[in-house]
């Protein structure tokens, strides 16, 4: 039996999503935040820490963004093989959605058109990055991230000899932070992508980072990884927003995909801890 879906529909929730994610931290983010200052040692990173919260609160309450950088609209929608769109295009719907949240919640606008000469600003944050993926069902869920400059900026991609495997991938995760220094805005949730292909390893990272903070991999042997990453992160000591201190990370997610004899694929991405996200289930 397949299920009908507005358009408009998807439109009016993207809008709402972009609106929401920009204003109100996650429950499980704020409460991985209040949990890293009750562990912290430093005084400055308490001090970093606080205000944090107290921009977080501020935002909830007066309905201000979170962070200046509002970011690039990133999407990632699951459709259901029983749902039908209709009264228009998915992705148009999408794009639409974005154009109305950005504009009607006064949020800035950062995407640039022609990347590699004009730069001329879209004027109202689109186009998405939409991810599309076909799974079993009548329900479309929309995943929405306002993903902010300063973070994506420090993604990396390497592909490793086979044989150097998991000690490899702590040691370039931890260089990647390392080398990141303050600039995606540490406290920070890392999203890592083991396997498969460039293009794949990269999405999955990405993708990651909507998983709740503390959760983790149901593979035991990924869990662990999980755990050794965060650990290994951590004892870097770059601290909240780069001062020092024992919590440079809330949390470290890991995909893996199968990959080709000749290959260790490893992409990083970073979320700052301004980590936004919001879904809604139509």
């Amino acid at each position: 039996m397949v299920r009908e879906l507005d358009a408009a529909t998807i439109t009016d929730t993207v809008a709402r999503l972009a609106v929401e994610a920009t204003h109100f931290l996650p429950e499980d983010v704020e409460g991985a935040i209040r949990g890293a200052r009750e562990a912290e040692r430093s005084p400055l990173a308490i001090q970093i820490i606080d205000e944090i919260l107290e921009n977080a609160e501020v935002a909830r309450t007066r309905m201000l963004p979170l962070c200046q950088d509002t970011g690039s609209a990133v999407v990632h929608v699951e459709l259901g093989q029983d749902v039908h769109v209709s009264g228009g295009y998915l992705i148009d719907a999408i794009n639409e959605g974005i154009r109305r949240g950005y504009g009607e919640g006064y949020l800035r606008k950062s995407i640039a058109a022609r990347p590699f000469s004009a730069r001329t600003n879209t004027q109202d944050n689109t186009p998405g990055i939409i991810h599309t993926e076909i799974v079993p069902g009548d329900k479309l869920r929309i995943q929405f991230m306002p993903k902010g400059g300063g973070c994506e900026n420090m993604s990396r991609y390497h592909n490793f000899l086979p044989g150097m495997g998991k000690q490899a991938v702590i040691d370039f995760v931890c260089e990647t932070v390392d080398m990141s220094g303050g600039n995606p805005c540490p406290p920070l949730v890392i999203g890592v992508g083991i396997g498969g292909t460039a293009e794949k390893a990269m999405t999955m990272a990405k993708h990651t980072l909507f998983r709740k903070i503390g959760s983790r991999h149901d593979d035991p042997e990924v869990a662990e990884l999980e755990d050794e990453l965060l650990e290994a992160v951590n004892a870097l000591g770059v601290g909240p927003q780069a001062v020092g201190g024992t919590t440079t990370a809330l949390d470290v997610f890991v995909e893996t995909y199968p990959t080709h004899i000749t290959a260790l694929p490893v992409a990083v991405n970073i979320q700052c801890h301004s980590a936004r996200t919001k879904e809604a289930i139509l």
